[in-house]
């Protein structure tokens, strides 16, 4: 690297067409030094078939259609320059080159930093020390100009603000070495709490059947126990009280079925009379096929009903067990509503006589013939007024809260798990960031940003807020931008971008969408906010959350000679 400053210097300081036997062409950079080595003869880099004399070199005449032959005149500089990311010639064969090959005018800016400066600048009598400080682009002092060196004073500033900056990026990265343990931790916490909550759901899904199970054993004992109520005679009282009612039921029913049936009775008397009609008055000589097969079908009909078998069951029959409680041929009720408490006690309590192997059997199968009795309403449900028992209620409400308690750990589990699965970026680091927001004013808005969330513009005159986009993922592009001197800036490079879409819909547009650039910095800080075209807005953001992706140009600056 010495050498190469050193064959810099050099360049500076030559005047001549020709430079000393050590030394280079004015105008040639370190990196295409290997071109001019011949002391007689010059070739022309990209067009190898031409040769120069090396007196031919820089004598204001460009000779070479690339250019090469004036690397520190303005003689060529109708040719433009070769772009920085081509590659140096040298493996070009023999081919017409419209570009130069050189990349311009080199400034060895001994003490700062050597550069390139265009070939239209040199001897333009103007000093352009923000690119050449030794003030080498303008050797011909044309109009009397002469610049002075000034890359001492220069390079020191240089210097100075490479040491803050490399200051600034020491303290970002540390910076984000604690956010990256901060997601980390933020991360492990969830992991922990998904793994919790997987155990809590096997736990709870156990609970759960075991809860259900006692649920349907509390309803299915609690259907079978007959109450005893006040005034109803014991239990015996209770099954009375309750086939009272169901024969009264029963009665109500049949009371209908026989209104029905007399209904229909004089709509069929009807309806036989009219067919009788049609029988008895029709002409057989109209040939109506229509009428005839009615009146086929009515003979059909009638010779059907003649040998129809008649009901046993007369109407006084019906009557008859249509009488209310007490009359003639009724039920008397009270006979059995108020036995004797003693033996109803030894009708339900016999099997405590027995051994305990047989009175449980025999209880088993009791309990299945009771559950069969209420299902078919013989026996009460013991749910009066439609309610349930407390033991049912308090069963149904622990079986309940289960399963809102396995539904909402469920869903948390699901979202926990989203949660481990989402892009939070290199290291989890966007995860530390989570839930915060930063926010810049510009012109009559501010905006702002919420990182992993959504971006939004605020109107400053309580217009409401606009939704410009929701966080749907993270890429990278290259920025391609001069670096600012507040080195608040994308610069050149490749940078991590977080899109926000699916924003508020604009007037006749699409809906806004947001995209965040980002670049290392000591803070997080939005920088700018630019609309690139309709509703869709770029920010520039400095965040320590970038500073490892975000690709800086290596450090040229070196000590002085």
């Amino acid at each position: 690297m010495q050498r190469t400053w050193a064959l810099a210097l050099l360049s500076a300081l030559a005047h001549g067409p020709l430079a000393a036997a050590d030394s280079l062409p004015r105008g040639v950079g370190p990196e295409f030094a290997k071109f001019y080595t011949s002391k007689s003869s010059f070739t022309c880099i990209s067009n190898p078939s031409i040769t120069l004399s090396s007196s031919q070199i820089n004598d204001n005449s460009c000779d070479c259609p690339d250019g090469s032959d004036e690397p520190g005149t303005a003689a060529c500089s109708h040719i433009d320059s070769m772009s920085p990311e081509q590659p140096l010639p040298g493996s070009v064969t023999g081919s017409t080159n419209t570009t130069n090959a050189l990349p311009g005018f080199w400034c060895a800016n001994a003490g700062h930093v050597g550069s390139y400066i265009p070939f239209m600048y040199v001897n333009d009598g103007v000093c352009d020390y923000e690119l050449c400080c030794d003030g080498s682009d303008e050797f011909a002092h044309v109009g009397g100009v002469q610049c002075e060196n000034r890359c001492d004073e220069i390079g020191k500033e240089h210097r100075r603000l490479e040491q803050e900056r490399r200051q600034a990026r020491e303290r970002s990265l540390k910076r984000r070495r604690t956010m990256v343990k901060e997601a980390r931790e933020l991360r492990r916490r969830v992991e922990a709490k998904v793994a919790a909550l997987k155990s809590e759901l096997e736990g709870l899904k156990t609970k759960q059947a075991d809860l259900q199970k006692k649920y349907e054993e509390v309803e299915r004992s609690e259907r079978n126990k007959v109450v005893k109520t006040e005034g109803q005679g014991g239990k015996l009282g209770v099954l009375v009280s309750l086939a009272k009612a169901r024969v009264s039921e029963l009665r109500n029913a049949l009371d209908d079925v026989l209104d029905q049936r007399d209904d229909l009775q004089d709509r069929v008397e009807q309806l036989e009379d009219i067919l009788r009609k049609l029988k008895e008055e029709y002409n057989p000589n109209f040939n109506d096929e229509g009428v005839k097969a009615a009146v086929k079908n009515w003979e059909d009909y009638a010779a059907g009903r003649a040998s129809e078998k008649k009901s046993d069951l007369a109407d006084a029959d019906i009557m008859e067990m249509l009488k209310e409680d007490g009359e003639t041929s009724g039920i008397n009720w009270a006979d059995f509503e108020n036995p004797d408490a003693s033996d109803v006690d030894v009708v339900y309590n016999w099997e405590a006589y027995l051994p305990r192997p047989v009175s449980d059997f025999i209880r088993d199968k009791i309990n299945l013939l009771r559950s069969w009795a209420v299902a078919n309403g013989i026996l009460a449900d013991n749910r009066g007024g439609g309610g349930e028992s407390r033991l049912v209620t308090a069963a149904r409400e622990a079986l309940d809260a289960a399963k809102s308690e396995f539904s909402s750990k469920s869903s948390t589990l699901e979202e926990q798990q989203r949660d481990l699965e989402k892009d939070y970026g290199p290291d989890d680091i966007f995860r530390a960031l989570k839930g915060k927001c930063i926010s810049s004013d510009v012109g009559e808005y501010e905006y702002e940003l919420c990182w992993i969330d959504r971006t939004t513009q605020k109107s400053k005159k309580g217009h409401g807020n606009t939704n410009m986009g929701y966080f749907v993922s993270i890429d990278k592009e290259f920025a391609d931008e001069e670096e600012r001197a507040d080195g608040k800036s994308l610069g050149k490079g490749e940078r991590m971008v977080l899109r926000y879409e699916n924003g508020q819909g604009c007037w006749n547009g699409p809906n806004r969408r947001t995209d965040v650039w980002l670049v290392c910095a000591e803070a997080d800080e939005l920088w700018r906010v630019t609309e690139s075209e309709k509703c869709v807005y770029k920010m520039e953001v400095g965040t320590p959350a970038a500073c490892e992706e975000a690709q800086e140009p290596a450090a040229v600056a070196k000590d002085e000679l």
